[in-house]
């Protein structure tokens, strides 16, 4: 070979050297971060990438979450990238910073200031995995029957507050085990309910099976219903629950159907995943879709409808066959997040009735961050709105005083009145708020609310409660004492974040 061929030759190996260099360090691709869990699941975050020079755009997908990247800088030696999307009214964000090693891409995951950041290791999928499925035809809008269920408020637990991703098999027994045999079971609360974090992996033939926290989710049902108590269950119409395992998008009526062969007597159907699908004006048909499936299952399902108040769920939930819809974001144990919630729902008693009510969020009484005065406004303004009262504590490991006040048989008398009715805001001075509840026997109760940090001392006249003639006494709930009424007005002294909860005959 000649020198000059041999000189083409070292030039046409080089560029092909320097292109495939080039190639390797191109971040355009589909990339995974995989993360095996104990409970034999495993939890996928998706990088869909396109380098365009110095130019990053794609997508990420991180469990329920679906980002559009909308701002980049770098490239395959080091890059940063931001991932955005709008949930209803709230604009969210998230930062990844990253490099190529070889063929994995190194990720660092930026959650904001002072929270540490979160190393990813990435490898390539192959193209579409992890990609939202396509938009499935909707049903058209019709009334679903109402399934004669939750003629009052439904009562029980639920395992999210306390457990979150830790709940399993025993916690859940444990849990029936001391609803039976702690006065809470002859005071009213029956579901036992799982929350988010059950779900494994689907079947050849798409059914769900659960994952190794519960073995036999059918001898499990049963194990409650031995106690006399029923079970609930958990899921999401997107391909994702809020915690990134299976939902039940286009699996609807197999999911109904496994339910009711478990024996499952309630389901939490959380909207989550499903706002990367579908609209918010197509919410009706979603939910249309899960409660035609429950109500041909074959078995009484309550229905509870978890979608945050989008959408003015209260003016349709009934269409659906929902028996309660949630009317707000999630409560926390703090008062800042209780009295907001709870203090809010006057208006949407109109919608409240046996069969269909409006759900302001588990209780949080019992968990440790607020006080046991401000545990007692939170059961008493449940009571005053005919409220679910789920119970989300540690039900082994309360004290009296809290057992005493989640069975406290005439404050809970109140929310189970038969007549279903919500109670409204009546009157208002300040902090201080008098809440009126219409019960089925012509008596009334009545809570004065005290939402300032200081006691204070409330006077609220008659007819502004709706009483034409002063009454002669009332009962206080609280200390079931008689209290006697003198004059055309109400006095007491109610303590900082308090309530005096009293019930007034005709």
């Amino acid at each position: 070979m000649t020198k000059r061929k041999m000189k083409g030759l070292r030039i046409v190996l080089l560029a092909i050297a320097v292109a495939g260099s080039c190639a390797a360090a191109d971040l355009t691709g589909n990339w995974v971060v995989t993360d095996p869990l104990n409970d034999g699941t495993v939890r996928r975050a998706y990088f869909d990438l396109k380098q365009e020079g110095d130019r990053i755009t794609g997508h990420i997908r991180l469990t329920q979450f679906y980002y559009n990247i909308t701002e980049s800088t770098g490239g395959p030696d080091g890059f940063t990238v931001t991932g955005t999307m709008k949930d209803d009214k709230v604009v969210r964000r998230v930062t990844y910073e990253g490099k190529l090693v070889g063929d994995d891409l190194h990720l660092l995951a930026r959650h904001g200031k002072g929270i540490p950041a979160i190393e990813m290791l990435a490898h390539r999928a192959p193209p579409g995995e992890g990609a939202m499925p396509p938009k499935l035809p909707l049903p058209a809008l019709h009334k679903v029957s109402y399934n004669g269920l939750a003629k009052t408020p439904p009562m029980g637990w639920n395992s999210w507050n306390k457990l979150a991703s830790r709940v399993d098999d025993a916690a859940v027994r444990a849990a029936a085990d001391a609803m039976a045999s702690n006065g809470m079971k002859e005071a009213g609360y029956l579901y036992v309910n799982i929350d988010d974090t059950w779900q494994g992996e689907r079947d050849a033939q798409g059914y769900i099976l659960p994952n190794k926290k519960f073995p036999d989710m059918k001898a499990l049902a049963d194990y409650v219903h031995s106690k006399g108590l029923k079970i609930g269950i958990y899921s999401s119409p997107g391909p994702n629950t809020c915690a990134g395992y299976e939902g039940s998008y286009a699996h609807e009526e197999q999911d109904a159907r496994t339910y009711a062969q478990w024996g499952i007597d309630y389901l939490k159907y959380d909207w989550c995943g499903a706002r990367n699908i579908y609209a918010d004006d197509e919410m009706q048909a979603v939910y249309q879709k899960m409660g035609d499936a429950l109500a041909a299952s074959g078995r009484p399902i309550v229905y509870s409808l978890c979608q945050y108040g989008r959408a003015d769920v209260w003016k349709w939930g009934p269409e659906v066959g929902g028996n309660l819809w949630r009317t707000t974001g999630d409560i926390r144990d703090s008062w800042e997040s209780m009295s907001k919630i709870g203090f809010s729902q006057s208006d949407l008693a109109p919608y409240a009735g046996p069969g269909h009510w409006n759900d302001p969020d588990m209780l949080e009484i019992g968990n440790g961050r607020m006080t046991n005065i401000e545990y007692q406004t939170h059961m008493s303004l449940w009571s005053i709105l005919a409220a679910p009262l789920l119970a989300g504590n540690d039900l082994q490991h309360m004290s009296p005083e809290i057992l005493a006040m989640l069975t406290n048989h005439d404050v809970i008398a109140v929310d189970q009145d038969p007549a279903g009715k919500q109670g409204r805001c009546l009157w208002k001075s300040g902090e201080q708020e008098a809440w009126v509840k219409d019960l089925a026997d012509g008596s009334r109760a009545i809570g004065i609310f005290n939402r300032a940090d200081d006691s204070a001392d409330v006077r609220v006249k008659w007819p502004d409660l709706g009483f034409k003639k002063a009454p002669h006494h009332a009962r206080d709930l609280w200390s079931h004492t008689t209290v006697k009424v003198k004059g055309p007005e109400y006095a007491a002294t109610v303590p900082g974040h308090g309530v005096v909860l009293l019930l007034v005959g005709k």
